[in-house]
């Protein structure tokens, strides 16, 4: 067998495992508190690496019991209680700087900008657009592209 039939089974085997395994496609939660302690074991006796905020986007990688191991928009992984999170649809800005617009699209004004790491409630998507509120109530639309 040559090197290039080897590869295309190795690829197509990654591809159907996958597929059958659900890891392609990691579910997807958010932080439902207004803020949250991410720990380093599924466990309140295990240490908080760091705290997150409301709407703050995560996949499930494991569950252990009423702990969740997740990774974040920035590859980071930690555990976190289920009660503390929910499937509402959320995002988190991936950008430097973004703007957020008063409607959907270029021609409307910018609202207000925002950094990379501020999470968002999804409201509405229009095309490429998103509908987008703060913890703090403030909405706007962003295109898509500009978060995770």
């Amino acid at each position: 067998m040559t090197l290039i039939k080897q590869k295309k089974i190795l690829f197509i085997a990654a591809v159907l495992f996958f597929l059958f395994t659900g890891a392609a496609f990691a579910e997807r939660l958010s932080i439902k508190v207004s803020i949250a302690n991410v720990r380093s074991g599924p466990g309140s006796n295990y240490g908080v690496l760091w705290q997150v905020e409301k709407y703050f986007p995560i996949l499930v990688v494991q569950r252990s019991g009423q702990w969740i191991k997740f990774k974040d928009f920035e590859g980071d992984t930690g555990w976190i209680h289920d009660s503390l999170v929910s499937d509402n649809a959320t995002v988190i800005s991936t950008k430097k700087v973004s703007n957020v617009r008063t409607g959907p699209g270029t021609d409307y004004d910018i609202a207000f900008t925002i950094e990379a790491g501020i999470p968002f409630k999804v409201l509405e998507k229009k095309g490429k657009w998103i509908l987008i509120q703060h913890g703090d109530g403030d909405k706007g639309w962003i295109y898509d592209s500009l978060v995770w």
